[in-house]
This record gives structure tokens, sequence and C-alpha cells, in this order.
């Protein structure tokens, strides 16, 4: 009898604590909610300056209004590079500038890295910033601009054990970050108050495993090591597939991921299209 009573008092004492202590992972989760969809015809980078989207195809640049209306493209955006190119990564926008990590890549390997600044008004080319080969950089899957410090930091899909930071008047390499635990196979990445938000393609398409977000405080590192943790599971797309550019837009502080869907993927390669599909679709999800 005895037992039974103790029994029930340990059950009362852990309800009773339940309600009296915040469940912290609950506080501290944070909610996204889905705004609308819009098609977009790149499917590599997405920037949001105070009125307009910017996208990047592997080998086009494009312009929308807020409401998804295509308003200007270039489609041979790498005729005045010195480098050979065929590879737009993810971007960013800054002061009328479209910031763009271009290489030429093939079968999992880049080469020739470079920073190539287009005008936001024209998307044409402007100039190019160089790459620093003594950075150990193997490809740049996606860059952003930090405002507030006036620096440029880049992402590398092959190895993204770090990030990359070179410095925006001066154009020159500063150094290197190490993630902890680093994202596996990252697309996209965004600066905003001191942290770093990646998108990583680190899900099975296959399988129809989630892609993920995660974010870092670049502020906080210590010793040149960052922390990262995870912000968000895809798990809203229409269908897993691969995951790619992401900002955040500077007017209405909503989300914006670009995500391709219908192609099978191979050491980043389009190698064939899923059942159903006859073409690979771009698609920009918006949340707030």
């Amino acid at each position: 009898m005895k037992t039974a009573i103790h029994f029930f008092l340990l059950i009362f004492i852990i309800l009773y604590s339940c309600q009296r202590q915040p469940n912290k992972e609950l506080q501290n989760r944070t909610y996204h909610k889905l705004e609308k969809i819009i098609r977009v015809k790149g499917r590599q980078g997405i920037a949001a300056d105070e009125n307009y989207y910017y996208n990047t195809g592997s080998t086009a640049l494009y312009k929308y209004d807020k409401t998804g209306k295509l308003i200007a493209e270039n489609t041979d955006p790498f005729k005045d590079l010195k480098l050979e190119a065929n590879h737009f990564g993810d971007i960013d926008v800054w002061k009328g500038e479209i910031y763009c990590g271009i290489e030429f890549f093939k079968d999992g390997i880049g080469k020739n890295i470079q920073i190539a600044v287009y005008d936001t008004e024209t998307l044409n080319f402007k100039y190019s910033i160089p790459f620093d080969p003594a950075s150990g950089q193997n490809e740049v899957c996606g860059l952003t601009i930090d405002k507030t410090n006036g620096k440029i930091w880049m992402a590398d899909w092959v190895n993204g054990k770090y990030l990359y930071r070179y410095d925006l008047k001066r154009h020159k390499y500063e150094g290197k970050v190490r993630l902890l635990p680093a994202p596996g196979l990252q697309q996209g990445i965004f600066y905003k108050d001191g942290k770093i938000f990646i998108s990583a393609d680190d899900g099975d398409a296959d399988i129809l495993e989630n892609d993920n977000i995660y974010v870092t405080n670049i502020e906080r590192q210590s010793n040149n090591i960052a922390a990262v943790s995870l912000f968000k599971t895809c798990d809203d797309f229409r269908r897993t597939g691969e995951i790619e550019g992401l900002c955040i837009d500077p007017v209405t502080k909503e989300m914006l991921i670009l995500n391709n869907r219908g192609s099978h993927i191979v050491l980043g390669m389009v190698k064939g299209l899923y059942e159903g599909y006859s073409e690979e679709i771009h698609e920009v999800y918006i949340y707030k």
C-alpha cells in the first residue's frame, strides 16, 4: 500500500513540476509560417533588396519584382570574365551591386573561383574580386555580405568545414572560421545580425529525406571556431529535392529559400528526372 502511495505521490510531483517549469525546447523553438511560393527560372541563388528579388541559374542572372514577375535577365553573364566559368552559386545584393560566387564546376570539382559583381539595374558585369588560393577553399557554393562590418563570407560545397572571410573594401582574404559541426553539402549562406544561416543539401531526395537550414553566431566564435545548430528542417517543400540559396528580405524580414525538385542529382550535376517530371522546377519558399 505504501509503495502505491509513494508511486502516485511521485507522479503528482512530476506533473506539478512540468506545469511550473516552462519547456525550454518549446520556449526556444522558432516557428516559420509559409507565406507563399513563387516559381523562378534559376536553380542556384536568391537575394533581395528593397524592391526586387535576384535569382541565378547555373549560367544566367534574373531579376524579379516581389510578385514574382520577371523584370530582366542576363543569359550570357560570363562573356566579360577573364577566367573561364560555367557556374553561379548563391548570391547577395548590396548598394546596387549583386555579389556572386562564380567558378568552373564539373562533377563535384570547382576551379577558377572568384567573386563577380553585377549591376542591379542592368544585370551587366562590373568587376571581379580575386580568390586567394592560400585560403584552401575548394569550391564556392555561395556567399553573403556582412553589411555591418564590411565583410564577404564564402562557403564551400566540397568541404564545408570552414567559412572564408574577405574584406569588402580592400578585396582581400582575411581568414577562415571552422564550423562545428560542419553541415554537409552546403549550398547557400546569409548573414543577419551577427549570425550566418546555412542551407545544406544533406537530405536524400531518392528516399524523400528532408534538407535543412543551420545557423551559427559568427560573432561569438572562439579561436576561429563557431558552433553550428539546426535552425529549420525543410519538411514543407512540395517535394524533397536540392535545396540551394537563401536570404532574408531587408524590408519584410521574410526568409526566402530556393529549392529544386524533379531532378536526380549526382555530384552536384543533374542526371535525369524523377518519375512524373518532364523538367526540373525551381521554387522560392517565402516564410514569415
